[in-house]
């Protein structure tokens, strides 16, 4: 299971909805193991889920990450964002991953800007071309596809929790 916690549900806080904040140390009443990590941070995220994937794979069950990030936007149109802080947004503009890797990769000079921004006009062709255009020309999935590509059709009772039962 991946979690990413960008501190807020609509427009409130998550330390002003929740006790306990770290969203992964409440999974521990589910007997499954957890870690909470910077989404933000490529490296860390590739390690955490190549860490959280062998452990399925291997057998041991399931999984939870929590990682720790940032909604730039409002939760709708609608949303003025009057719940945060200029000084908030902008510390964590400075922390987006995709500035931070590009920068990176400028540095090492293995890209240009020229590059970056080819790169950036041929994602947005893509996802205005063909991905919206896939999800709005494709039927809803039957209720019976529902539980195709999961890992496991036959759950461990240890793992389903007081409720899964």
């Amino acid at each position: 299971f991946v979690c990413e916690n960008n501190l807020y549900a609509i427009g409130t806080s998550i330390d002003r909805s929740t006790a306990v904040t770290d969203q992964y140390k409440r999974v521990s009443g589910y007997n499954i193991p957890s870690s909470q990590h910077d989404g933000q941070d490529l490296d860390t995220v590739m390690e955490a889920a190549a860490k959280a994937v062998e452990h399925v794979r291997s057998g041991k069950g399931p999984y939870f990450i929590e990682f720790m990030t940032y909604r730039y936007r409002g939760h709708s149109m609608s949303d003025a964002k009057g719940y945060r802080t200029r000084e908030e947004e902008a510390e964590w503009v400075k922390r987006d991953p995709i500035t931070i890797w590009s920068d990176k990769l400028k540095k090492e000079k293995l890209v240009s800007d020229t590059d970056i921004k080819a790169m950036e006009k041929e994602i947005d062709a893509e996802i205005e071309n063909e991905i919206i255009k896939f999800a709005e020309d494709s039927p809803e999935p039957k209720v019976e596809d529902l539980t195709k590509y999961v890992l496991d059709d036959d759950p461990d009772p240890r793992w389903i929790g007081p409720l899964g039962s």
